[in-house]
């Protein structure tokens, strides 16, 4: 009896990690801009926006996003420079839950917002991230 009970539970962590990390996350629904906002650091739940005003935003995203991508566990999900918008997706070590990071312009303002996909709570992580990639942009 217990052997079943740890197989059922072995199958049930192997089928929530499989669905975590192969949910699908399309584009149209992830990549957008967020409700505007002054520049600043603005923490909201599961997720985290910085917004900073600099004078030649096109070149910041630019930098930003080559910051971005070279993050570990991190790909471009949609969007360019060009485009003024673009948008990742991070995967946790262990689990590979997906948090979303959307990057754009916004006048001379650049805004980076990070939010999780799944659950309620990022325990900061999105806020941490988010700071170290503006710490080495120097922003």
């Amino acid at each position: 009896m217990i052997r079943i009970g740890l197989i059922a539970l072995v199958l049930l962590v192997a089928g929530f990690a499989a669905w975590v990390r192969l949910a699908p996350l399309p584009a149209d629904r992830w990549h957008k801009m967020a409700a505007t906002k002054t520049e600043g650091d603005w923490p909201d739940t599961g997720g985290f926006e910085a917004v900073r005003q600099i004078p030649d935003p096109q070149a910041r995203l630019a930098e930003l996003g080559r910051i971005v991508a070279a993050s570990p566990r991190t790909v471009l999900l949609e969007g360019s420079v060009e485009e003024g918008l673009m948008t990742f997706v991070t995967r946790s070590a262990v689990w590979g839950f997906p948090d979303i990071t959307n990057l754009w312009i916004e006048g001379d303002r650049v805004h980076i917002r990070g939010h999780l996909v799944f659950g309620r709570s990022d325990l900061g992580v999105n806020r941490d991230r988010i700071l170290g990639w503006l710490g080495r942009a120097g922003l």
